[in-house]
C-alpha cells in the first residue's frame, strides 16, 4: 500500500509540505480567526481561509502578492456593493461586475491571484443574502481578508519558511556527522 503513496524524495522544488509548514499554517490560520473574532466581524472564517491562501507562498512573494490582494478585495467589495445596491443579484448585472473588475485589474496591473480575490469579494456581497446593508458587508468583507492577509504577513515574518533542499542538506550534514 506504501508504495501508491506519494514520497517526499524528488521534492527538490519544495512542492511538498514540510511539517514545518503545516504547523506554521496552522497557527497562522487560528490567529487569524481569533483576530477577526476578537474585532467581531460576522464571517470571521474569511481571515482564516484568506491566511490559507496567503500562507502559501514565501515571504517575498507574499508581501507583493498581498498587496494586490487587499486592493482587489477592495475593489471587489466596492464593485459588490453598487451592484447589490443598484441590482441585486442580477446574474447579467453580476457578469458585467465581473468583466468589469477585470479590466480594473488590467489597468491597475493586478496579477491573475488579486483578480481572483476581487471575483470572490464580489460573489459573496452579492450573490450570498446578508442581513447587513451591501455596504457594511463589503466592508465585513474587506476587513475579514485584510485580517486574513496581515496576520499571514505577521507569521511569514516571524516564522519564515526554511528553504527544503537546505533542510535536506543540513540534515544529510548530520547524519554524516553523527557516522563518524
Amino acid at each position: 500500500m506504501s508504495r501508491h503513496l506519494p514520497s517526499h524524495a524528488g521534492n527538490e522544488k519544495g512542492e511538498l509540505p514540510s511539517l514545518e509548514d503545516a504547523v506554521r499554517t496552522a497557527v497562522a490560520a487560528t490567529a487569524s480567526f481569533f483576530v477577526a473574532y476578537l474585532a467581531q466581524m460576522p464571517e470571521a472564517y474569511w481571515a482564516t481561509i484568506a491566511t490559507l491562501v496567503v500562507m502559501q507562498s514565501t515571504l517575498g512573494a507574499t508581501l507583493t502578492l498581498s498587496i494586490g490582494r487587499m486592493v482587489a478585495t477592495a475593489l471587489g467589495a466596492v464593485c459588490g456593493a453598487v451592484e447589490a445596491i443598484y441590482f441585486g443579484a442580477n446574474l447579467i448585472a453580476f457578469t458585467v461586475a465581473v468583466f468589469v473588475m477585470g479590466l480594473c485589474s488590467i489597468a491597475l496591473r493586478l496579477e491573475k491571484t488579486a483578480y481572483r480575490y476581487a471575483g470572490i469579494t464580489l460573489a459573496v456581497v452579492v450573490l450570498i443574502p446578508h442581513a447587513h446593508s451591501p455596504w457594511m458587508t463589503a466592508l465585513h468583507r474587506f476587513i475579514e481578508v485584510s485580517i486574513g492577509i496581515l496576520v499571514a504577513l505577521v507569521v511569514a515574518a516571524l516564522w519564515p519558511e526554511r528553504e527544503q533542499g537546505a533542510l535536506a542538506t543540513s540534515n544529510s550534514d548530520n547524519a554524516k556527522k553523527q557516522e563518524t
